[in-house]
């Protein structure tokens, strides 16, 4: 089975950013995909956070919906659709939501981003308040596809195994992470963060990033990966707008789950 990550340098205009996300998720069906992941704020990367209150949609409602699952019918692809703004109980804060879409348009899963990036990067002059436009999600989800159980998590989630493994115990034999990762902690931090959730759990990461410069004047990494269950980078994406493609092997992950029984093996 083939699969994608979308990468992209998405902007404050979300027809523009909409019309790019088409582009790459129809190159992707072209080379063979059948399950594409988009990647966080893929509709819209604001001037200002609280911007994206103004795109908010409720579950099922809204243009930015609408386009994911006529894309997913027009081009005969599951889709992750990497994040956008959902409504919340706060009228000024949204939920980054992650909806998950079949080759047919319907929605299967909706995820609700849990751990948001409040954070001070010493000695680089970088913060973020994730949380001052953004309202936590709660509930972690698995959703059952013909590619197997994807475990859902966005960005910042990366940094939380236990999510991780409390979807393996659900089942997951795959994960899906859209993402915003700033340059510098991606730089730091990205390739073996990723890699370690593919190995900890012996499950295939997909993980589609930003890349580059923002309106708001931030700069993200790139670097979009698809991982293997022993950790081996199947393809990566370093910079700039497109998409890569990997064959995911579901008999081949089986036999290394059992020939190293490490989920079995826990005591706690």
């Amino acid at each position: 089975m083939r699969v994608a990550a979308i990468q992209m340098n998405s902007g404050a205009d979300v027809t523009v950013n909409l019309e790019l996300a088409d582009a790459l998720l129809g190159d992707a069906a072209a080379d063979g995909c059948k399950l594409a992941v988009l990647p966080e704020n893929f509709p819209l990367m604001p001037i200002k956070g609280r911007d994206k209150a103004d795109h908010a949609e409720r579950p099922g409602e809204g243009p930015i919906q609408a386009f994911l699952a006529d894309a997913a019918r027009r081009h005969a692809l599951w889709i992750v659709g990497g994040s956008m703004p959902l409504a919340s109980p706060d009228p000024h804060r949204v939920y980054g939501g992650c909806p998950v879409f079949d080759d047919n348009g319907r929605m299967q899963a909706l995820y609700r981003k849990i751990h948001l990036f409040d954070v001070d990067l010493a000695g680089n002059n970088e913060s973020y308040r994730e949380s001052h436009s953004m309202y936590p999600g709660a509930d972690p989800v698995l959703v059952e596809t013909p590619f197997g159980k994807l475990g859902l998590t966005i960005c910042y989630d990366l940094r939380f195994p236990e999510l991780f493994r409390s979807l393996v115990d659900d089942g997951a034999t795959m994960f899906t992470v859209p993402a915003a990762f700033t340059r510098t902690t991606g730089e730091a931090h990205w390739h073996v963060l990723l890699r370690a959730r593919a190995i900890e759990n012996l499950a295939f990461v997909i993980a589609a990033g930003q890349t580059g410069a923002h309106a708001d004047d931030r700069r993200t990494f790139g670097h979009s990966m698809i991982i293997d269950p022993w950790g081996r980078v199947l393809a990566e994406l370093p910079e700039g707008n497109g998409f890569i493609a990997a064959n995911i092997d579901l008999d081949e992950q089986r036999k290394l789950r059992a020939g190293l029984p490490v989920l079995d093996h826990r005591r706690i």
